[in-house]
Formats: C-alpha cells, sequence, structure tokens
C-alpha cells in the first residue's frame, strides 16, 4: 500500500539524488556562492567539549573561508536546538544524532551531515562525599540527578545506563542544570547526588575533587562496555528541505565543520586553549588542556557516521523508548555521507 509517508521519501529520495549529482562541482567550485550565505545555527550548550568543533569554525575563521555568516544560537540543551529548527527559527543545529532518528520517525526528513563525535563523551559521576554509598550505577536508585537538560542526550545515557544496570530509566530524579558554570555548582552545592555530563565540567570537579566517576564514555573503551559499539554523538544536522533548496550552502557549512576536525586531530593542548574563549577555561588553562586531553579521542577523525553507529543508537533509543519500539527507521534516513565526501574529493 502506498503511503504519505512513503510518497514523501520516495520524492526526498529523488531530490537528493540530483542535488547530490552537482556535489563534487559545487566541492571543487570555491567561486559557487551560497544560496543562503547568513545562517542561524542552535547548539545546546556550547562551551562543552561535545561542541568544541562548533567553537573551532566559530573562531579560526572556517565559516568565513566559506563564505558564510553564521550567528549562533546557544539554547539550554540539545532538545531546545531541535525545537528550534523544527518551528523555523535556525537553519542548522550542531546536536545529538539521536535527534534524527526521533525525527524520521515522526515523519520529519532531518538528517545529519556530518559527524562531530563518534562517542558520546558523556560521564555518570557521583558527589565525592557519597561515594561510599553509591559504588556502582544500580546504587543511584532514588537519587536526583543533574542533566544539562531533560530530554538531552546526557538524559538519555543516563537513563539506559539504568536499565543496563538493573533498574528503570524512572529510577532516578533527573533535573536540568545547564551546560556550564551552573553544573558545576550544583554539585559543589549539594543540590544534586551526581550528574551526567560532559567535560569541561566533568573535567573540573574531578580536578577539584568534587566527584567520583561511576562510567565514561569519553573512550572508545567506555563506549563499547556500555553500548558494545561506536555510539555517534554531536553532529551538524538540518531539514531536507534547506539541502534541496541550498546545496551550495549545505556543503560549505560541511567544509567549514571538516575542517574544524582536520585542525583539532593535529592541534596541541595549547593550540586549542588559545582559540577558545577565555571563560570557557574556567580561570585555569592548565585544567582545560587536560579537558581537552581528556575528550580528543571522542572528535570524529573524518565527519562520516558508520553502519554500526547507527545500529548501537538506534538499540539504546528502542530500549529506553516504548514510541521508537517497532521503529522502522533506516541509516539511509538519517546520514548523508555526500557531502562530506564531496569535501574530501
Amino acid at each position: 500500500m502506498t503511503t504519505r509517508r512513503t510518497v514523501l521519501m520516495g520524492s526526498a529520495a529523488l531530490g537528493l539524488t540530483s542535488i547530490l549529482g552537482r556535489l563534487p562541482a559545487y566541492a571543487q567550485d570555491a567561486s559557487a556562492t551560497p544560496e543562503k550565505a547568513s545562517l542561524a545555527l542552535g547548539v545546546g550548550g556550547k562551551p562543552l567539549l561535545y561542541y568544541l568543533p562548533l567553537t573551532i569554525a566559530e573562531r579560526r575563521g572556517f565559516f568565513e573561508e566559506e563564505g558564510l555568516t553564521v550567528s549562533i544560537n546557544d539554547f539550554g540543551g540539545g532538545a531546545k536546538s531541535l525545537q528550534a529548527l523544527v518551528g523555523g527559527s535556525v537553519d542548522v543545529v550542531t546536536g545529538a544524532y539521536e535527534h534524527t532518528i526521533r525525527m524520521q520517525d515522526k515523519g520529519q526528513d532531518i538528517k545529519a551531515v556530518c559527524e562531530l563525535g563518534r562517542f558520546p563523551g558523556i560521564c555518570i559521576g557521583i558527589r565525592k562525599d557519597l561515594a561510599e554509598e553509591v559504588k556502582s550505577i544500580a546504587d543511584l536508585k532514588g537519587r536526583a540527578m543533574g542533566v544539562t537538560a531533560p530530554g538531552s542526550s546526557t538524559a538519555l545515557l543516563l537513563q539506559y545506563a539504568l536499565i543496563k544496570n538493573g533498574l528503570t530509566a524512572n529510577d532516578v530524579s533527573i533535573i536540568g542544570i545547564g551546560g556550564g558554570a551552573s553544573g558545576v555548582a550544583a554539585v559543589k552545592r549539594g543540590e544534586i547526588a551526581g550528574l551526567s555530563h560532559l567535560d569541561p565540567v566533568i573535567a573540573r570537579l574531578e580536578a577539584d575533587g568534587d566527584i567520583e566517576i561511576l562510567l565514561d564514555t569519553r573512550t572508545e573503551e567506555g563506549t563499547r562496555a556500555l553500548f558494545g559499539g561506536t555510539n555517534p554523538a554531536a553532529t551538524v544536522y538540518l531539514q531536507q528541505s534547506f539541502i534541496d533548496a541550498n546545496p551550495v550552502t549545505t556543503q560549505r557549512i560541511v567544509n567549514a565543520f571538516v575542517k574544524s576536525l582536520h585542525w583539532l586531530r593535529d592541534a596541541s593542548p595549547d593550540d586549542v586553549a588559545d582559540t577558545v574563549p577565555e571563560d570557557y577555561l574556567f580561570g585555569d588553562r592548565e585544567f582545560y588542556k587536560t579537558a581537552f586531553e581528556n575528550s580528543r579521542a571522542m572528535y570524529s577523525p573524518d565527519g562520516i557516521i558508520g553502519q554500526d553507529g547507527f545500529d548501537s543508537l538506534f538499540e539504546m533509543l528502542k530500549t529506553l523508548d516504548p514510541e521508537l519500539a517497532n521503529a522502522d527507521v533506516t541509516f539511509q534516513q538519517t546520514f548523508v555521507p555526500q557531502f562530506v565526501e564531496a569535501f574530501k574529493a
């Protein structure tokens, strides 16, 4: 039976095929004019190392090199960035890959065009004064745990870890604490028992001796221990309708972010500390350099998401969300690799 969704997917595929046939020419022709040179970009917690490729693209002038003027809107969490994209107040988002799966299941044609993080980079930690009582994820039951925002990737990873350790997703109280200094303050004031969060917040709390780490997905080892595979994290995603109308602009966006990934691959900690805004350092340059080194492995080397990463993430979402338990979303619906491939060509 032909459904409205089938027709929409078919139309999108035809439109994408037409665009992709032109991508190499656009990638090689630096004089091609972006259809939309001024863009609004949404992000949920820009100071986080999770989104460092965005800050590097901004501060190193990679957007300008591609003929783009990008206005960055920093929201309280990734879920709010997604809402802004759906609502039309931003053109593009740097956000969690899982949002593309959720939106495709809802019939919203949103696709990632570049991977920024191949591991989540999220840690679950407990306040040091509670470490004798809480020695494992299973011991978190009944506790209040901080996340960047409810519904964000930090909240989802926490809930998945709970389930994998014999609890339910609702066995802790989830409290939004933001993405920067407010997260550090919430732990130091004792407002929460622990948190599921990212560097540099985690690194700051570790350096100050405020938390004990229970789970660490900044590394491949820690990520595979929880998920059984890689787990794509931060991506650049946008609406298929934007890709259709703005193929040159989309290519230029991807170019800027891949340049950022390449720069990070070779950068020293001092290079990074010299590039980010002063307030990102939390008043301690050496601490920030250490935090970057802790998270360096999580950045994508080439901007390409693999099938195994999609499979791992989709399995997590099916476990967590009853609405997705029987979802029929394919890898190809969530990621368009051709823009990254055109840049490499």
